[in-house]
């Protein structure tokens, strides 16, 4: 009997997730590049004016004045961009980790892969437990191998790595 080895196994499961996790990273993506560029805009807008108030108030005194609320406008600007894209990575990680549960439910067989993988790695005597969200969690003696579902969504994230800064830039 030959057996699939595991890695093969979760293949497709891997391919759909990556596929479904950049269709879904481009519209949080998107949804956040046009937060990301109102509150700038806006940040922009509120800066400008604060710096015309500022030369009207005097030279020395404007210049200074002007300069600290430029750069806490950058500064609450940087912010919501970074919570945008913090949200954006939440969602991105709450979809992948939706998507994946609905195909392991498609799939009745993949939680016994999930359990292989996990023997496999752990050995024959690993005790194998369901994991309370999806997928399983296997312990040996002074090792655990955790391949429930959120931790499968973030190392495929973590895989995705550096590239996934790119869904968050122009």
């Amino acid at each position: 009997m030959n057996a699939e080895p595991p890695s093969d196994a979760l293949r497709p499961v891997r391919a759909e997730l990556l596929r479904t996790a950049r269709a879904d990273a481009d519209v949080i993506l998107s949804e956040a590049r046009r937060d990301a560029d109102r509150t700038l805009a806006a940040a922009r807008t509120e800066a400008e004016a604060i710096l015309g108030r500022a030369r009207q108030d005097g030279a020395a005194d404007g210049r200074a004045a002007a300069r600290q609320e430029l750069t806490r406008a950058r500064s609450a600007a940087r912010n919501a961009e970074l919570a945008a894209r913090g949200a954006a990575y939440a969602e991105l990680r709450r979809r992948i980790t939706a998507r994946l549960r609905e195909l392991c439910q498609a799939d009745p067989a993949y939680g016994e892969r999930l359990a292989a993988r996990a023997r496999s790695l752990l050995g024959p005597d690993a005790r194998v437990v369901g994991h309370p969200d999806g997928g399983v969690l296997a312990t040996a003696p002074g090792r655990v191998v955790d391949l429930g579902l959120p931790a499968v969504t973030d190392r495929a994230l973590e895989r995705i790595g550096s590239d996934a800064e790119a869904l968050w830039e122009p």
